[in-house]
């Protein structure tokens, strides 16, 4: 009786995480985009209960780091437990030393990796293969899949094979394509897998396993006598590893029906053109071999599963005896090799064969480049040519070192299949939607089905691209969608931003949210997009999604009306049909929510079927279009950041970025964006306003500010346009008005939350952001026009004064109130003109510097923050480099100064400003103005002190050196840097932005999470106390430290900001941060409040610790908070999904955590409040005192 199947909807890491789960006793791991949701998987099974073949849940330890995680592989290893773990990119790279240990040592472990890019140039997150070519030496045997049901059917390959053969295994598929690419696949079961172990391999491992019981010694150090020869005795488990392959392959088979070998081949058994690959690539290639043998060619492919060890044996076995030209393909970048590793294996396996054929070997695809199947038969026909070129690529043009080959026109490979593409905002739910909508599809029906999403770098806020597709036959096209039969525009603002409708197959469909109703919304259309419609029969079906939600109190989650509305429109599967199984996965998606939200989005189901038709009028087709943007925006704006923005980065030639190949950007770039996102915007109402700025203070993007006009700059303006008479006497003569920035507002509402107003009534309110476009122009002439008036106070007073200093980090990328911004923006308004930024990886360095948008910018003077990333591990250690560099560098400016002291060339008001340089070369504030009289006196001297001197005038000024990132960084992986930089008394800044999660890669527990907050590897509430990072900092004695909460107290963290710049040595600041990843049931837009609610009942706590005041016999520990009102405490935490979510999966044991919780808050307080009532005096005083 034949098996009946059993089918799955899942993306590869489900897959891969799906197997590992069976043959996995030990889970340690380390979150990392894009292989953390394999984890996440592993760890919510095992939450859930699911048993792995053995009969147990698997056990799940999250580690502080890559290294850790691998560490804690090698030791569970070796303590005889079967141990895997996750990773991709620098993770990969961290866990490399312990890798040569594993396989050294021969233990059975599996890493499984979704292959992703480096850092180099730049940080990239998508993927190739470069993470895993880097891990080739380290003994590894390294397996490919290319496709989700590989993963499916091979994972386990590597599990039984390393069990049998004593060898690790590597197995990588492509990150993102595959990782992330959603198929409908047949999927293996426990009962199919478990006879396949061998189990006297098994019992060995389990035998040879550390133990007092039978005591041995692994891990000796072996000298230049015996080290060689030890090494090369594991030969013949390398050896055997090839043929354990090939048994598991041929037993699998058996299993799935579905044939692999080491090397697969597909073509025509006579192709005279080859082309050898690994990876997703090979589905796309295959699809092109079809279309080409189909139109008479004899072409052909393999696909290399296992790349080491390379048996070139199995390699030559499938290559066709006809084949004269072979091509391979190679997905990373290896500079100054003669070529890239596959393709020198390939020449190598040919070496010295009679009748080879030639070999050219080209690069393809690096960071998720698409790859098309274009681009695969323009490989063909280089191969066709009488000198094929060699160390090609393809996918991009090169203009510069002219390797790229010939662009081919794209060439549809299966018209049958259907295709969609839906345009949404990172958050709105789109992509969430279009999961749920491809798994309902292909659970309901006979089809098979994919779907990929692309997204831009931006947070919350960012652009996001759904590309589905479903059909009768099996979908091989691992490339984005580009002739969708469908086409969904999720926000009414993509209309002016990208070209949505490019593709949209002649008939086709097109699904816009329109904020405006039928009869009005043809004048709200681009002509080009009037233009498309008429011209390709394209019908337009609107639904005012934007309205509907609000309506029912989702806010700016407009997924599910759109989803709705899809399935009624496209007519996929019965609409009825549909909407039942809409409610079903709503339930699954929403359920530890609570019922408010899955009754909401039940609504949201019921009205997507209010979606209306409106006629494409004929006349459009004749419009004339102007595609040309014609302003003054820089040449760098114009060609390259403009076209990034709009989705056509994928076509800017190499050349573009000569000049800046070393990863330099230009600072500034966010601000040509205008991006008109926000569904509300903030108006101002001056009879309300008192001038207070915190508006401005609170605002995550910079997108509100107060402005001061002189009387000149007030004739600019429209007579409508409200001022208000600038309070202060120093403003005399001046008025002041209150600007939102319309095109760059996100809408989170914190401004408006924040407003104090005049007798309760608020100066500012939300609007709809369709009657505020006319304000733009407001926005636009303030900065192109009004001077700054910073000037004429001291913008460190008070926190209404930071105010009126421009912000030197703008409209930056991330989430619409974003907790952490406002802390980054405000320490530039103070010191941006002489700030170095060392940026951890994170959050942070994503929405602060994500090509082509950068948010940091430069003053009136072309002065701003430097900025600059390294890794996520080494943050403190790479900012300490900038101090040290500066320290380094200033001393030859005091040696050259005190040099030309007794030098006769020089007067004596000139050796004067040296002296006084000398003595304040530590005052940031005072050697500022002292180093540009020096720089005007020296100027024009032809003396070579003097030259030397303005050589180094960048040294002159006191930086003001920062060192940002997350909790994930300063608890977890960079902890041991960060302790060791403060530890060294040098005068660094750091600012630990504490969202209590990962907030980058989806919200995973660190160190920092508290008691009973549920995240991801803390499905059912963490269990221990948060770590203590400022008190562990304040051990030292030496360094300042303070732990801030802006909508708590916004003059506190000024204070503590004042404090730590001045501070001659280390400071710390702990900011708390709200994060999209906590689930605030009030929304984002009273983050502000959330920090004030924190701090009110107790959950957090301001203080600081600063060592001047020990020095002055007093108390150096201040605790700024009230005493909290514990009766509070369970109503904060209620406020907030990651802990409501814990009553909802975990009821029985919720009110426990809630409680330890509270105990563990009241504990540190407790603490607190010793530290602040301890006695500070001086010894001999507390003597005098003891005998008096």
């Amino acid at each position: 009786m034949t098996k009946k199947k059993n089918y799955l909807t899942c993306d590869g890491n489900q897959a891969a995480a799906h197997i590992a789960y069976m043959f996995s006793e030990v889970a340690a791991i380390y979150p990392i985009t894009p292989s953390s949701t394999m984890a996440e998987y592993i760890d919510e099974w095992a939450a859930a209960g699911r048993k792995n073949i053995f009969g147990q849940p698997v056990l799940v330890q999250e580690m502080q780091s890559e290294a850790g995680a691998a560490g804690a592989v090698h030791g569970s290893l070796q303590a005889g437990a079967l141990t895997s773990t996750f990773t991709a990119s620098q993770g990969l790279l961290l866990m490399l030393p312990n890798m040569y240990k594993i396989a050294g040592e021969l233990l059975p472990g599996v890493f499984h990796v979704s292959a992703r890019a480096i850092a180099a140039q730049a940080l990239s997150i998508f993927g190739d293969h470069q993470d895993v070519m880097a891990a080739r030496p380290t003994g590894f045997a390294s397996f490919a899949t290319g496709s989700v049901q590989e993963v499916m059917d091979l994972a386990a390959v590597a599990h039984l094979a390393a069990i049998e053969s004593r060898v690790p295994f590597l197995h990588f598929f492509d990150g993102f394509r595959t990782s992330h690419e959603i198929q409908k696949i047949e999927a293996l079961t426990n009962d199919d897998l478990a006879p396949l172990i061998n189990q006297e391999a098994l019992a060995g491992f389990r035998q040879r396993a550390l133990s007092p019981d039978a005591p041995v010694t692994r891990g000796t150090a072996q000298n230049d006598d015996i080290y060689f020869q030890s090494r090369e005795a594991a030969n013949p488990f390398y050896n055997a590893v090839p043929g354990i392959v090939e048994k598991y392959l041929e037993k699998l088979a058996a299993v799935t029906g579905r044939k692999y070998g080491l090397f697969d081949y597909y073509g025509d058994p006579e192709a005279e053109r080859v082309i050898i690959a690994m990876g997703s690539v090979t589905e796309a290639i295959r699809e092109v071999v079809d279309h080409k043998n189909a139109n008479g060619e004899k072409v052909g492919m393999v696909a290399v599963h296992l790349y080491r060890p390379f048996k070139a044996e199995a390699f030559l076995s499938v290559i066709p005896k006809t084949a004269r030209r072979i091509a391979v393909l190679d997905r990373t970048k290896e500079p100054g090799a003669t070529g890239q590793p596959l393709y020198l294996d390939v020449k190598d396996s040919f070496y010295g064969k009679e009748n080879a054929p030639v070999i050219v070997g080209g690069i393809y695809g690096l960071s998720s480049k698409d790859t098309t199947p274009g681009q695969i038969i323009s490989v063909y026909d280089n191969l066709a040519m009488n000198m094929p070129k060699n160390d090609f690529t393809i996918g991009i043009v090169d203009d510069v070192t002219f390797k790229s080959l010939p662009k081919v026109e794209e060439v549809s490979m299966d018209e049958t299949t259907y295709e969609a593409k839906f345009y949404g905002l990172g958050s709105d739910g789109t992509v969430g939607a279009n999961k749920n909508s491809i798994k309902i599809i292909g659970d309901n029906t006979d089809k098979y089905v994919q779907a990929y999403f692309a997204y831009d770098s931006k947070k919350s806020g960012g652009f996001t691209c759904s590309h589905l597709r479903f059909g009768d036959n099996r979908i091989r096209s691992t490339y984005l969608v580009n002739t969708p039969n469908f086409v969904a525009c999720h926000v009414p603002a993509y209309l002016h931003l990208y070209d949505v409708t490019a593709g949209l197959k002649k008939g086709g469909t097109f699904l816009l949210n329109s904020l405006w109703p039928k009869e009005e919304v043809g004048n709200h259309l681009p002509d080009n997009v009037k233009k498309y419609l008429a011209k390709n029969n394209i019908k337009l079906y609107i639904i005012n999604a934007t309205n509907i939600a609000d309506e029912i109190g989702l806010g700016n989650r407009t997924n599910t009306i759109l989803q709705s509305a899809f399935f009624k429109i496209s007519n996929v599967i019965p609409y009825e049909l549909a909407v039942e199984q809409m409610k079903k996965f709503i339930v699954k998606s929403y359920g530890r929510k609570g019922e408010e939200i899955i009754k909401m989005n039940y609504a949201a189901v019921d009205r997507g079927g209010e979606v209306e038709e409106v006629e494409v009028l004929r006349e459009w087709a004749d419009l004339n279009v102007d595609t040309v943007q014609k302003d003054d925006a820089p040449e760098f704006i114009q060609k390259v950041v403009r076209p990034v923005n709009a989705q056509r980065g994928y076509d800017l030639p190499v050349s573009v970025f000569v000049g800046r190949e070393d990863g330099t950007w230009e600072h500034g770039t966010a601000t040509y964006e205008k991006r008109g996102v926000a569904a509300s915007v903030p108006v101002w109402n001056p009879d309300n306003c008192i001038q207070c700025n915190q508006c401005a203070y609170v605002c995550p993007h910079a997108t509100i500010r107060p402005f001061v006009l002189d009387e000149k700059e007030q004739k600019g303006l429209g007579e409508e346009v409200a001022l208000l008479k600038t309070q202060g006497k120093q403003f005399e003569g001046t008025a002041f008005r209150i600007q939102v920035d319309v095109l760059d507002c996100l809408g989170c509402g914190n401004c408006v939350d924040v407003c104090p107003g005049k007798k309760g009534q608020s100066a500012l309110e939300m609007v709809p952001i369709t009657t505020q476009y006319d304000n733009q122009k407001n926005w636009d002439y303030m900065v192109q026009h009004v001077s700054s008036k910073a000037h004429l106070v001291d913008t460190k007073l008070n926190v209404k004064n930071s105010q009126f200093a421009k912000p030197l980090f703008e409209f930056s990328g991330a989430c619409s109130g974003c907790g952490e911004t406002p802390y980054i923006k405000l320490i530039t308004q103070l010191y941006g003109d002489r700030m170095m930024i060392a940026n951890a990886t994170g959050c942070s360095s994503i929405y602060g510097a994500s090509a082509p948008s950068t948010p940091y910018t430069k003053n009136e003077e072309g002065k701003g923050p430097s900025w600059a990333n390294s890794l996520f591990e080494d943050n403190a250690e790479f900012g300490f480099g900038f101090v040290i560099a500066q320290a380094s560098m200033r001393n030859r400016v005091g040696d050259l100064m005190q040099k030309a002291s007794k030098s006769a060339d020089f007067s004596d008001s000139q050796k004067e400003l040296f002296v006084q340089w000398i003595e304040n070369k530590d005052n940031g504030e005072a050697v500022k103005e002292i180093s540009a009289q020096i720089v005007g006196v020296l100027t024009g001297m032809e003396n070579e002190i003097a030259k030397e001197i303005l050589s180094l005038e960048k040294y002159l000024t006191k930086k003001s050196i920062w060192v940002f990132g997350g909790d994930g960084w300063a608890y977890d992986i960079g902890f041991g840097g960060l302790d060791h930089v403060l530890a060294m008394g040098q005068d660094i800044n750091v600012l630990v932005l504490d969202t209590e999660v990962y907030s980058n890669t989806g919200g995973q527990s660190s160190k920092s999470t508290p008691t009973a907050a549920v995240a991801k590897f803390a499905a059912a509430g963490k269990r221990i106390r948060k770590k203590d990072l400022g008190m562990i900092a304040a051990t030292y004695g030496y360094v300042y430290v303070a732990q801030v909460a802006m909508g708590a107290n916004q003059a506190h963290y000024l204070k503590a900001l004042k404090e730590a710049e001045e501070y001659n040595g280390p400071s710390l600041i702990i900011a708390y941060s709200p994060c999209i990843s906590h689930g605030l049931r009030s929304g984002m837009g009273m983050a502000q409040t959330e920090q004030k609610k924190a701090v009110e009942c107790g959950y957090w706590s301001l203080w600081r610790y600063n060592p001047k005041l020990e020095e002055e016999g007093k108390n150096p520990f201040v605790l700024d908070s009230k005493e909290p009102d514990w009766s509070k405490f369970r109503d904060f935490l209620m406020g907030e999904v990651r802990y409501t979510q814990l009553v909802k999966s975990f009821p029985h044991e919720a009110d426990e955590l809630f409680e330890a919780a509270k105990e563990n808050a009241q504990w540190r307080y407790r603490s607190y409040q010793r530290m602040a009532n301890a006695h500070f005096g001086s010894v001999d005083a507390e003597t005098a005192k003891a005998e008096g």
